[in-house]
């Protein structure tokens, strides 16, 4: 029976009950494991938090417990902002992520010291001090506040959304029974389930990433957790905002109503736990605290949990202090020894952070969006592309996935993969990451040999006027980009041939021209760029003009873009540069680039230059809003057009460089991609396109010598051009310069111990002539631009 079928009432649970009950316990297990796996693969994900038990006092009188104290036991109501930031500081110093804020339910309404405490702060309630303290910790620590602050109105709820990346409420049970007198919520007005049920729906109305679940072995019948679990999937079903479900386990404590009360045996949880796996699917987070099992915790993992939930590694769980957590390190040892890999996460889950906008408060988003990864994990080191940091050391973890190996001998064999299939090859982590750079090496060494290429060439930039504004460049200047790096330009054609004739002087094969999409060109003013470079130096390959520069250029001579770009051919250009692709998915253009080419129309300008006899590179720029979907899209697009026209010589990953980025002042993208993400890019890359395109480049002005290096591990035999003025990553914030002299290139690739070899732009090799030519030339000229000047300003003249 599918539970998603259902609509839930009493005799659905009892349908159920029935049904889990008659299967065999290794059977309940291993169904509910497997849906786990499919739904997060091989990852365990856990939270790396500060416990800060904002205040103590409740006026709720549960019988199972100590938490909750009177103002005698404590030494004051609440804790000081002072003493809130000394925890979180400590929290952020040992690598935290979450601030889980704990408190009880409303003490102002039970106790005096608690109002005159809230007095003192300059608030009325325990939720404005809520919202004052999450704010202090936003402004003060890079750690993001996590909320349990009880049964909340819509309009408090709300305001905490503000301040807080999620929210949280247990919902225990929904048994009314379990408020009756000596039973464990008896004195407890905010266990009552309707009131919590009102709660979370709340939560569900104003889209807050929420946490909730049931306690189990506080009296509560087999069916009253069924019906438990079904109320909250009823929730979910109708707002999607349920992050996770947690099955905890009720702990007898000394001084508590319930001291002597049965706790419930491991078999009883594990059987819980695999019924809420079973009851929420795949894709659900079930969570199970690892500290309440104690030295049997490792056997939880055969239940179905994807999450250990919040690990302290300065911090005691408060709310059971009797019990520890695990150390991280033997969490992770534990984790790994029954094949699974231990994931850091945010207190919001990938899911929700993956479309924050719907989900986090647009001033909590820059602070999330900064500290993730594309699957919505934290960043896991502090690399960054363009910067100087070092590359990050590979290779020690251990494998957890033996179905990615499938995938990759299918693609290594030169089979297309479905979008699913490499998503999966993108979402590995740990050791698979190795097997797969190891692998697309592998491919590499058949297809390209030990041989890494280069060119020698010169970026040659036009301009930087544009009419567009998408929302990564740095490099393009209108009227309102003023902040920006550098002052609008436009080079005479003048400078456009001194500087070919100086880079042919220099021993270059190529110019790469580009530049912004400035309303005064035309394609007259493209085909005058190109004989200029070609009268000046006949024998210069001229690699130029991005398929939004040739769609400008066709649609105002008003002519196709295939007879365009025949024009362009006969003129004597050589190929194209296959970059305004960014990324191949239409929702994400919409996000980074509205006003430009969509993704149909970029494949059917490289589809008509293919064939009117002119080559294209492939590009993909990656790092930002996009994710794994995405480049999953991208790369199959790219091999299937490859596959009609086989007119792409190399397959070029450019990392987002994120420094000067609009989109990155703004808040609204992440730090461009990690390093795991980087190696996974170069290295899926080589095995989805195989065997189509065998070249695939690495970009020393985006990762660096010592990246490149270490991606010709990873699949990559190409080491793109010297460049001389590349100008574009440099005025987006990247660290490692202008130029690489071939001498340099060349020590590059012997360090790695692979042979170089100059190439032209469509990878013939390079006459003894062009190869010997002096390239010690005198110092490059500053920079000669004509000043841009405004259409109205022109005609006035």
């Amino acid at each position: 029976m599918k539970v998603d079928d259902m609509v839930w009432d009493t005799r659905d649970a009892e349908t159920l009950l029935r049904a889990y009950q008659a299967m065999p316990m290794a059977e309940l297990l291993d169904e509910a494991a497997t849906l786990a796996r499919d739904g997060h693969r091989h990852v365990i994900s856990y939270s790396r938090k500060v416990f800060v038990p904002l205040t103590r006092l409740c006026r709720d009188s549960c019988g199972y417990c100590t938490f909750a104290k009177t103002p005698r036991q404590v030494e004051a109501a609440f804790l000081s902002p002072d003493d809130v930031l000394a925890i979180v500081r400590a929290g952020q110093a040992a690598g935290c992520h979450e601030a889980l804020l704990t408190l009880g339910d409303k003490p102002e309404l039970r106790y005096a010291a608690a109002r005159e405490f809230l007095a003192a702060q300059g608030v009325a309630t325990t939720v404005d001090y809520v919202e004052k303290i999450c704010k202090l910790i936003l402004a003060e620590t890079g750690l993001l506040p996590h909320v349990n602050a009880g049964v909340m109105s819509e309009a408090e709820t709300a305001r905490l959304r503000k301040v807080s990346v999620s929210q949280g409420i247990m919902l225990e049970s929904v048994s009314e029974r379990l408020c009756g007198r000596g039973e464990a919520h008896f004195g407890s007005p905010d266990k009552l389930p309707a009131v919590r049920l009102d709660a979370i729906a709340a939560a569900g109305r104003l889209r807050v990433p929420f946490t909730s679940g049931i306690l189990i072995g506080i009296g509560e019948t087999r069916l009253e957790r069924v019906q438990s679990l079904l109320a909250l999937r009823s929730l979910h079903r109708r707002y999607g905002h349920l992050q996770e479900i947690i099955v905890q386990n009720f702990r007898a404590k000394a001084d508590t109503r319930f001291a002597d009360h049965h706790e419930p045996r491991l078999d009883d949880l594990l059987w819980t736990a695999a019924v809420a796996r079973l009851i929420f699917g795949p894709k659900m987070n079930i969570q199970v605290p690892p500290n309440l099992s104690y030295a049997d915790y490792p056997r939880l993992l055969d239940a179905g949990i994807n999450d250990w939930g919040g690990i302290s590694p300065v911090t005691a769980d408060h709310v059971n202090p009797e019990a520890p957590w695990p150390e991280i390190a033997r969490l992770q040892q534990a984790t790994e020894a029954v094949g699974l890999t231990l994931q850091p996460r945010l207190a919001v889950y990938p899911a929700y952070v993956r479309h924050a906008a719907n989900w986090i408060d647009p001033a909590l988003l820059p602070k999330v969006l900064k500290a993730v990864d594309a699957d919505g994990f934290p960043r896991d080191d502090g690399w960054m592309p363009g910067g100087l940091a070092p590359i990050p050391p590979t290779g020690a973890a251990r494998r957890s996935d033996p179905s990615l190996e499938a995938l990759v001998v299918r693609a290594a064999g030169g089979t297309r993969l479905s979008q699913p299939e490499v998503q999966a090859l993108f979402a590995a982590r740990g050791g698979d990451v190795d097997m797969i750079c190891e692998a697309a090496d592998a491919v590499r060494a058949s297809a390209s040999g030990e041989t890494v290429r280069y060119v020698v060439n010169r970026n040659i930039n036009y301009t930087n006027v544009c009419s567009y504004a998408c929302k990564f460049c740095a490099f393009s200047k209108g009227k309102t980009h003023d902040h920006l790096r550098g002052r609008p330009y436009d080079l005479s054609l003048e400078e456009v041939a001194r500087r070919a004739r100086e880079a042919w002087d220099r021993g270059a094969t190529e110019v790469c021209m580009q530049g912004g999409i400035n309303p005064h060109y035309t394609g007259k003013t493209y085909v005058d760029l190109l004989r200029t470079v070609k009268n000046e130096v006949p024998q210069m390959h001229v690699h130029a003009f991005s398929p939004l520069e040739v769609s400008q250029g066709a649609a105002t001579l008003q002519m196709p873009v295939a007879d365009f770009l025949a024009m362009l051919r006969d003129e004597g250009l050589g190929s194209l540069p296959g970059t305004a692709a960014e990324i191949l998915d239409d929702k994400v253009r919409q996000i980074i680039c509205a006003d430009k080419l969509d993704t149909q129309i970029w494949l059917d300008i490289v589809r008509s230059a293919h064939r009117v006899g002119l080559r294209t590179t492939a590009t993909i720029m990656f790092g930002h809003v996009e994710g794994s979907d995405s480049w999953a899209a991208h790369l199959l697009r790219i091999r299937d057009l490859q596959e009609e026209t086989g007119g792409f010589t190399e397959f070029v990953p450019l990392p987002f460089i994120h420094m000067e980025a609009p989109m990155s002042l703004r808040g609204q993208a992440r730090s461009g991609p990690t390093w795991r993400e980087v190696r996974l890019m170069h290295a899926v890359a080589r095995l989805v396109l195989h065997p189509l395109i065998t070249n695939i480049q690495a970009s020393w002005v985006k990762l660096g010598e010592d990246g490149v290096a270490s991606l010709l591990r990873s699949g990559v035999n190409d080491l793109g051009g010297t460049l001389m003025n590349e100008s574009i990553s440099r005025a987006a914030g990247t660290q490692h310069g202008q130029e690489l002299a071939p001498e340099a290139m060349e020590a590059l690739i012997t360090r790695v111990g692979r042979a170089p070899a100059q190439r032209t732009t469509l990878y013939r090799p390079v006459d003894a002539e062009r190869r010997d030519a002096s390239f010690a030339a005198p110092e490059l000229q500053d920079l000669v631009m004509t000043p841009f000047v405004p259409k109205q300003m022109a005609l006035a003249r």
